[in-house]
């Protein structure tokens, strides 16, 4: 049976870590954070944890099931980041569109903590929100709820895919993230149209296209979609 979660007003009144600090559930999500950028998902442990806290590995657990308790709250800690300052402007495409490029934004600043999170669903504050807002931008525009439920769907997933597809480039090892770029220009950009005619009359635009995200592109190809639906209601 997992161990009871202390309530986060209670385990503020404990006593300070041996260097003074004291935890909480957002100083460990933060020190999770730097961990994955540091070392990636093998070097998060809860020993090592505690050793970067100078807490007591089994401390954890008073805040956090397990580490996948843990890993939930690392996703919607990012989630909450693409929340904060975030306003709707009343304009439902430019809001969906801002807010898509946040979330994405906040996955990427955090590839390795991205491949963690981007396929869970974590239940918490911020995802609920994130959640409510989408839908709501949705069904104030006149969007039926059918629509609304498919349109969020497509939005909430694609925007997690391309989270996921982008950040596992950018948490490749350096080498191994330019040799995949320069593969463009060194063996696409050389085609001969007489094989491959089609790579061939594209290959400059790829060579500078396929370097950049494909997800503001995807983003405004749903907005499209959305609005030509929502047109003909």
């Amino acid at each position: 049976m997992p161990k009871p979660v202390v309530p986060e007003e209670k385990r503020r009144r404990r006593r300070p870590t041996k260097s003074g600090t004291v935890l909480s559930e957002e100083l460990i999500v933060q020190t999770a954070l730097r961990m994955l950028r540091e070392h990636g998902s093998a070097g998060l442990t809860a020993r090592r944890l505690g050793l970067a806290l100078d807490a007591d590995p089994s401390t954890l657990y008073r805040y956090f099931r397990g580490m996948d308790d843990l890993t939930l709250a690392i996703g919607d800690a990012l989630i909450g980041r693409a929340l904060e300052g975030w306003r709707p402007t009343g304009e439902w495409r430019a809001d969906l569109r801002s807010f898509g490029l946040r979330i994405h934004a906040a996955y990427l600043a955090h590839p390795q903590a991205a491949l963690l999170t981007t396929n869970r669903v974590t239940g918490r504050a911020h995802e609920l929100a994130a959640d409510e807002t989408v839908l709501d931008v949705l069904r104030t525009a006149g969007f039926p709820l059918h629509d609304t439920v498919r349109i969020y769907h497509a939005f909430i997933d694609q925007t997690l895919a391309f989270a996921a597809l982008d950040a596992a480039s950018l948490a490749l090892p350096s080498d191994s993230l330019h040799a995949d770029e320069d593969m463009w220009r060194s063996t696409y950009a050389h085609l001969p149209a007489t094989t491959h005619p089609r790579i061939a009359e594209a290959a400059p635009l790829l060579a500078t296209r396929m370097l950049t995200s494909a997800y503001p592109t995807a983003l405004e190809m749903l907005l499209d979609s959305a609005a030509a639906r929502l047109d003909a209601i």
